[in-house]
C-alpha cells in the first residue's frame, strides 16, 4: 500500500490539475455561447447558399466556364478546418479521420489547412498547400475570400480538379458532425423523386437563364458561394469546437473529484491503520512494563 505521504501528493496533483480542468471549462462555456449565437446566425444563410447555389449549377449544362470544368491533374483540394489548440476530446481526430480513412484517403490531396492541429497531422501523408492556422481564433469574411480567391485560381489553372471542405457541423451543444462537403465541381444526379416543396423532377431539368450573360454571373456567384461555404464552415466549427472542449473538461472534472474522493477514503484507511498500530505499540509497550 502506498505511504500517506505519497496518497497526499497524488491527492494534491489531481486537486491542481481539477482547479485547471474547471477554468478551462468556464472559459469554453463563455466562448461556446458567443460562438453558438454566430453559427445560429449564420447557419441558415450557409445552408440555403449551399442548396442554391447547387440547383442553379445542376440546371447550368454545355457551358465552357473556368468553374465548371474539372482539371486533368486529378489533384483534389481539401479545405480541413480544425483547432490550433488540443483538450477538446474527438473534436481534431474527427475531421482528420474523414480524410485519412474516409473516401479520400488514398487520393492525390493538397491540404488547405485551417487549424494547426489538421496540419500537423495531415503534413505526414498530404501536400499541405497552404496553412490559414491565424484565421480560425476569431473567424472573418474577409479571410475566407483570400481563401476562396486562393483555391479558386488553383482550380481555374487546372492545378486541382475538385475542391472539399472537412468541418465539423454544430447542431447544438453536445452534437458536433465531422462533415465532408464537395464544393466543386457539382455532382449532377438524376432526380427521380418529387422534391419537398411537390416539385416535379422534369420540371427541375429546366435549363437555367442567366442575366446579363452566364459567364459575368458565374464569376459573381460562384467565389461568393465558395467564400460563404468556407465562412459558415469556420464558424461552425469554432463553436463546435467550444462545444467539444467544454464537454471534455467537465468529465476530466467529474474524474478528478472522483480519483480525489477515492484517494481521500484510502488516505482515511492508511490513517486509521497508522493509529491503530501506534495504540497497539502502546498497549504493548505498557503490558510489558507492567
Amino acid at each position: 500500500m502506498a505511504s500517506m505521504r505519497d496518497i497526499k501528493r497524488r491527492k494534491g496533483s489531481i486537486q491542481s490539475t481539477q482547479q485547471i480542468t474547471k477554468a478551462m471549462k468556464l472559459v469554453s462555456t463563455v466562448k461556446l455561447q458567443r460562438a453558438k449565437q454566430n453559427a445560429e446566425k449564420s447557419g441558415t444563410y450557409f445552408r440555403y447558399m449551399y442548396d442554391t447555389v447547387n440547383s442553379i449549377l445542376k440546371r447550368t449544362k454545355n457551358l465552357n466556364h473556368k468553374y465548371l470544368k474539372s482539371g486533368e491533374t486529378g489533384k483534389k483540394a481539401v479545405i480541413v478546418i480544425t483547432s490550433n489548440r488540443g483538450l477538446a476530446g474527438g473534436y481534431n481526430s474527427n475531421v482528420i479521420k474523414l480524410i485519412t480513412r474516409g473516401e479520400l484517403a488514398n487520393e492525390d490531396l493538397a491540404i488547405y489547412a485551417i487549424g494547426k492541429k489538421g496540419k500537423e497531422a495531415l503534413q505526414r501523408k498530404y501536400e499541405v498547400k497552404a496553412d490559414y492556422s491565424d484565421v480560425i481564433e476569431e473567424p472573418a469574411y474577409a479571410d475566407a475570400m483570400v481563401i476562396s480567391k486562393e483555391i479558386l485560381e488553383a482550380f481555374a489553372n487546372g492545378e486541382i480538379s475538385e475542391i472539399y471542405l472537412a468541418y465539423t457541423a454544430f447542431k447544438n451543444t453536445v452534437v458536433h458532425i465531422p462533415t465532408l462537403l464537395k464544393l466543386l465541381p457539382v455532382e449532377i444526379k438524376e432526380e427521380t423523386q418529387v422534391d419537398a416543396e411537390g416539385e416535379d423532377a422534369a420540371e427541375s431539368k429546366v435549363p437555367m437563364n442567366f442575366e446579363p450573360e452566364d459567364e459575368e454571373a458565374l464569376n459573381l456567384l460562384i467565389p461568393k458561394y465558395i467564400t460563404s461555404l468556407i465562412y459558415g464552415g469556420m464558424v461552425e466549427s469554432v463553436a463546435s469546437e467550444n462545444g467539444a472542449r467544454m464537454q471534455a473538461m467537465d468529465s476530466a472534472t467529474s474524474n478528478a473529484e472522483e480519483m480525489i474522493d477515492s484517494l481521500t477514503l484510502l488516505y482515511n484507511r492508511a490513517r486509521q491503520g497508522s493509529i491503530t498500530q501506534e495504540l497497539t505499540e502502546i498497549i504493548a509497550g505498557a503490558n510489558a512494563i507492567s
